[in-house]
């Protein structure tokens, strides 16, 4: 399975003492996606597309996906079809 750092517009909220929390994410079709919970937030490395910066594990529609905030911006890890196999 192939992957690709695909950067997303996310909603997110910065409390008092700076942690942040991200609510909602965009993808680049318009599609809204509500984050139904954060599970974690650590500092980790993409090891699928590369990058380095807070790795949040969140649920979105039941599903477990991970989300980065490579500051200034954000990304995942976007699946991406294998053409060799067709």
């Amino acid at each position: 399975m192939a992957y690709r750092k695909t950067y997303v517009d996310v909603t997110a909220r910065i409390d008092a003492d700076g942690s942040i929390t991200p609510l909602e994410v965009f993808w680049r079709d318009g599609r809204r996606f509500e984050i139904d919970r954060v599970h974690e937030a650590i500092r980790r490395t993409s090891t699928r597309v590369g990058g380095t910066g807070i790795r949040y594990l969140v649920s979105m529609n039941g599903r477990e996906k991970y989300l980065f905030f490579e500051n200034p911006r954000w990304f995942v890890e976007e699946i991406v079809s294998d053409n060799r196999n067709r």
